[in-house]
């Protein structure tokens, strides 16, 4: 599962690292324990097909139920790639192509270590780089007129690396898959399956503090080093 994440970039640096063509720059606030129902930035394209950077909640709201009182009780910050197009959750998002990029620095994962301990891990590129995450989104506007903009994280069975963490693991695309999941590049669902899986790289992995458990805590030193 994947439910922190630091997200402390600015919107020039998330510009040039996804490609985003000129837009009027958003003022993002940094984040670096960012849990779920957490305003963040994702990229997808618009209706002209050119990629776009917009604040959307991590927790998606399908629009088919846009009006069910019970839906925000249902866990949806995290898909599972496994059946994802056939999911009532998510699979009106994918059938019509709402695919997004998330841009992270880095994630947090948890590693059971008894009954009643855990030590949480930081995960992030060997080189520091934005980690670009799968997503979906879905947009839909209240009777009211507000707009509602929300979206889901999916994830895969963990890589070697992160198994000693956890069972999974985030979809991190690669670059060169980037313009297949946003649509630029046609692609059938099997194609688009084929990049839900394991990352084959290798990542950087270190312990953090236990303060990162509460969400009060969003403050750089969350994502500092310790030693265990």
């Amino acid at each position: 599962m994947c439910g922190r994440v630091r997200m402390d970039s600015d919107y020039s640096e998330i510009k040039i690292r996804l490609k985003i063509p000129n837009q009027t720059p958003l003022n993002l606030q940094p984040r670096w324990n960012a849990a779920p129902t957490s305003d963040l930035p994702i990229v997808r394209l618009d209706d002209a097909g050119e990629r776009i950077l917009e604040i959307s909640r991590w927790w998606l709201r399908p629009s088919i139920w846009a009006n069910d009182p019970k839906a925000s009780a249902y866990a949806l910050f995290n898909a599972r790639s496994e059946g994802i197009a056939s999911k009532p959750s998510f699979r009106n998002a994918w059938k019509h192509g709402r695919r997004c990029l998330v841009p992270v620095n880095n994630f947090y994962e948890w590693k059971t270590l008894g009954p009643k301990e855990k030590q949480p891990y930081a995960i992030a590129t060997t080189d520091r780089s934005i980690m670009v995450l799968a997503g979906l989104y879905e947009n839909w506007s209240t009777p009211a007129g507000e707009a509602v903009k929300s979206f889901t994280i999916i994830t895969t069975e963990a890589n070697n690396q992160m198994a000693a963490l956890h069972t999974r693991m985030p979809v991190i695309l690669d670059e060169q898959d980037w313009p297949t999941w946003l649509g630029e590049l046609p692609a059938n669902d099997g194609a688009l399956q084929a990049l839900l899986k394991p990352y084959i790289g290798e990542l950087a992995i270190w312990p953090v503090d236990k303060r990162v458990g509460n969400v009060k805590n969003d403050d750089p030193s969350v994502a500092e080093p310790i030693a265990v």
